[in-house]
């Protein structure tokens, strides 16, 4: 199966999207309404073909260009299937004089929430708001805090062997800095992988414990991090059952957002991890 590559521009205007309708193309797209869609030029980096493509397309330049998600699907129609990777990005313009200036489309509609789910959209351009759209939902939390005090939970877990002895742990500051509380706990015998995130759960179960409802989970775990922002999708059989568990416990906050850290800036953490994991041995 062949994979491709595209950027993928959600050009909003207050609560509405910029939808683009097709002039060429296969017979059926011909009436259908896509995002600005296209493909990165040898020597570009994403984000710079995400605002030639805006550029080419409407003749107005991108004044903001925001990574959004990154998302992969399977384009099942034709002869020839695709692995979709599309790269998405937020865009704000410089100016509100749009002008098609290509003769791939023929018109352009800013369309609201409900219009678009009666509008025939690309099978691409529905993919990336239908998939986006549903993480934004599922995050949605960790995008403001609105006027809440924000409190800091830096987690960690770690496993000696990889798999071997593992423990978690978690060091929690008030927003005003002040520690509010920190500890570990040994986990038993698993990968450092699963160690990371049942570190990620217990600094959930904490928050609730301490009746804390905005928090920044800090982790130093790149992986479980981008996993958690719906970057990439969680596969392994071993952490899906811990990772649909945290999303359950999140429901008892008002807002939460995850964020990585270097290693020497989540110390800390990494200390109570270890401590947990010397004083079961020193036991056993």
């Amino acid at each position: 199966m062949k994979q491709r590559i595209r950027v993928a521009g959600v050009v909003k205007r207050n609560e509405e999207v910029l939808l683009l309708k097709r002039a060429v193309g296969r017979a059926e797209m011909k009436s259908e309404y896509e995002l600005p869609i296209g493909k990165i030029v040898l020597g570009e980096q994403p984000e710079e073909a995400m605002a030639r493509v805006v550029y080419d397309y409407l003749g107005v330049r991108a004044g903001v260009v925001k990574l959004a998600d990154a998302i992969t699907f399977t384009d099942l129609k034709g002869a020839s299937q695709f692995a979709n990777l599309y790269i998405v990005y937020e865009v704000e313009l410089e100016g509100d004089s749009v002008k098609i200036t290509t003769e791939r489309y023929t018109a352009y509609k800013w369309a609201a929430a409900d219009e678009m789910r009666v509008m025939p959209l690309e099978e691409a351009s529905l993919a990336v708001l239908e998939i986006a759209g549903a993480r934004r939902e599922r995050v949605v939390k960790s995008t403001g805090y609105g006027t809440g005090a924000v409190a800091t939970i830096f987690v960690d877990g770690g496993s000696r062997g990889n798999p071997g002895p593992s423990g978690i742990g978690y060091y929690i500051l008030a927003p005003d800095g002040a520690v509010v509380r920190r500890g570990g706990e040994f986990l038993g015998f698993s990968t450092s992988r699963v160690a990371e995130y049942y570190g990620l759960k217990e600094g959930v179960e904490q928050a609730i414990e301490l009746g804390l409802k905005s928090v920044k989970f800090m982790s130093d775990s790149l992986m479980m991090v981008n996993q958690m922002n719906g970057v990439y999708g969680v596969k392994n059989k071993d952490l899906v059952p811990i990772y649909d568990d945290i999303w359950k416990l999140l429901g008892g906050l008002d807002s939460y957002s995850f964020e990585h850290v270097p290693r020497e800036q989540n110390v800390e953490a990494d200390r109570e991890v270890n401590k947990a994991i010397d004083e079961y041995m020193k036991k056993n």
